[in-house]
């Protein structure tokens, strides 16, 4: 289902001014989205007739002036050698243009921050059925058709296309009949043709300005032209100007789908947006971060030399199994919804995908064979490449267009679009706890970790006797005031009375009576065994001198020697027993 609608801005400082909102639905899931308003049209498709301003042999590019304000560039890979003479081996783009020359561009890519518009001489007019491609000689047929209708097309092409021209065939056209398909070719014929004749006519004038000779039709007209088909169940539309617009195209183009087109007549309810719930899903795929139906996540960044797109299992913890099942579940989840995104979000370039890391091949070829599924919804060009050694998967994606996010927002005026603030000294990272938004964080895990607890009340004990009126700190002022060496103090012993002596007596007769506790033995640390020193040779001598009396002691015999037999009149013979000698 496609939904069409037309708004006011309500910001300064356009406000007032009108744009258009398109959005693809499939099965009530925002897919695309497109927007468009006279301050953003594209220039994608437009056909200008150019100035050459300067060739750079160095870089294989010239820059055009096309009457936009900012210089076009055009690269020696988009110059039709054939048209400027030089079929042969040896081109280069300063043999083909010089400056001051005038030359037939189209644009190919819009501008995009400081770069300018991506141009090229390889002209192509876009139609309902096909594409038409001046001056080239091959036909082409879209790879989605089933080989059955591409050789009736084939047959078609064959006698309706001139031989000055050749034409890509496009999806739209299965099953179209071949006057659908002539008329087509005809229309594109002569529109190429009046475009060549005025190109023709002021270069002769040599007027030196850039003149746009061809514009493509509002965005609104080029998605219903290149989307709107028997696929979709109904085209809602909301606006009279957009009513306007698109029920003219189709009773021109396709009579047979004006069924199928629905005016939506809100009044003072809700828009056609909110009905269908496309403005909550907008919302939603502005974030950076992207939930999945099981728990799991998306982390999209954009930056200026790629996309990274990071999965993480999040909330999801599987329901049974082993790590390897639930990391292949969020893995597959996380292929389709990547898709998704780079559609909706109009995602161009390289695109890097850093899945969870599975263990078996079979399971990375799963998740693999899954995104290029459903990448083969995506009637962008595509191209995915190998997965890298660090497993991380790779693809790339022609830009069509605006941006979802480039769309809705502005870069900031205090961080230059970084998202960070910069300071003269270095930031201490206690402080960035202390932050508002760390507060409030802290603050509502902290409500989170309570919900279902109660707090524990502290009650304070009140002590028994007024402070000051303890008998313990009485009787510790009774011996400071004693003190032998204490001279200058100046205590009243008539100042305690009776009651409080009397308490104090009884604690120290009490501290008297008690045995007195031996205190804990300290444990010695083992001492480290040390070596001994090697004896003296003549210790026993010096023994002998200062001992006279004593006499050493009869050696006694080892045990072994104990066991052993007397020599006898047998010895030195073996024995010999019943099984020979031992």
């Amino acid at each position: 289902m496609m939904v069409v609608r037309d708004k006011t801005r309500s910001e300064p400082p356009h406000e007032g001014a009108r744009y258009t909102q398109i959005a693809v639905l499939e099965d009530g899931v925002l897919v695309e989205h497109f927007v468009t308003s006279a301050a953003s049209a594209s220039l994608v498709g437009n056909i200008y007739l150019g100035v050459v301003q300067n060739v750079l042999p160095s870089m294989e590019a010239a820059f055009v002036d096309i009457g936009r304000g900012r210089n076009g560039v055009l690269y020696a890979g988009e110059v039709n050698w054939d048209a400027a003479g030089l079929g042969g081996s040896n081109r280069k783009i300063e043999q083909a243009l010089k400056s001051g020359d005038y030359v037939l561009v189209q644009v190919s890519k819009d501008p995009v921050g400081h770069k300018g518009a991506r141009l090229t001489t390889q002209i192509s007019l876009a139609g309902r059925y096909l594409v038409y491609v001046p001056g080239a000689s091959s036909t082409g047929i879209s790879r989605k058709l089933p080989d059955t209708e591409r050789q009736r097309l084939k047959e078609i092409l064959r006698d309706i296309v001139p031989a000055d021209a050749g034409v890509i065939i496009r999806t739209a056209s299965e099953g179209v009949r071949e006057e659908d398909i002539r008329a087509d070719v005809q229309r594109l014929q002569e529109q190429w043709q009046g475009i060549e004749q005025s190109a023709t006519d002021l270069t002769s004038k040599a007027s030196g300005a850039a003149v746009a000779l061809y514009e493509e039709p509002d965005v609104l007209v080029k998605v219903v032209r290149d989307l709107f088909n028997e696929d979709f169940s109904k085209l809602i539309i909301e606006g009279d100007a957009a009513w306007d617009t698109i029920d003219d195209y189709v009773k021109t183009v396709a009579p047979d789908l004006l069924s199928r087109i629905e005016r939506y007549e809100g009044g003072e309810g809700p828009d056609v947006f909110t009905v269908h719930r496309i403005d909550e899903q907008l919302a939603k795929a502005l974030d950076r971060k992207v939930w999945l139906p099981s728990g799991g996540t998306l982390v999209i960044d954009r930056t200026e030399a790629m996309t990274v797109v990071d999965v993480n299992t999040g909330k999801f913890t599987g329901a049974g199994g082993n790590l390897e099942e639930t990391v292949t579940r969020n893995n597959l989840e996380a292929a389709e919804e990547i898709v998704r995104q780079l559609r909706l979000r109009d995602v161009g370039g390289i695109v890097v995908i850093d899945f969870i890391d599975m263990v078996l091949e079979s399971n990375r070829d799963l998740v693999l064979r899954r995104l290029t599924e459903a990448l083969g919804r995506d009637r962008t060009r595509h191209q995915v490449s190998e997965v890298t050694s660090l497993g991380l998967v790779q693809l790339t994606r022609k830009k069509l267009g605006t941006g979802l996010i480039e769309a809705f927002s502005s870069t900031c005026t205090h961080c230059a679009g970084r998202g960070i603030v910069l300071h003269v000294d270095p930031v201490d990272n206690a402080s960035n706890a202390s932050s508002p938004a760390k507060k409030a964080e802290t603050g509502r895990r902290a409500k989170r970790s309570r919900k279902g607890k109660t707090d524990d009340v502290v009650v304070a004990r009140t002590p028994s006797h007024p402070q000051g009126e303890h008998p313990m700190f009485k009787a510790m002022a009774a011996a400071n005031g004693h003190h032998e060496d204490d001279e200058d103090a100046d205590v009243n012993e008539d100042a305690l009375d009776e009651d409080a002596t009397d308490e104090v007596e009884e604690i120290v007769e009490t501290v008297e009576s008690a045995p007195a506790r031996r205190p804990p033995r300290l444990k010695r640390r083992p001492r480290r065994p040390t070596a001994r020193p090697p004896r003296n040779p003549s210790s026993k001598a010096r023994l002998r001198a200062l001992f006279p009396s004593l006499r050493p002691l009869p050696s006694r015999p080892h045990p072994n020697q104990l066991l052993r037999r007397p020599p006898g009149p047998g010895a030195g013979v073996p024995r010999r027993g019943p099984r020979g000698p031992r």
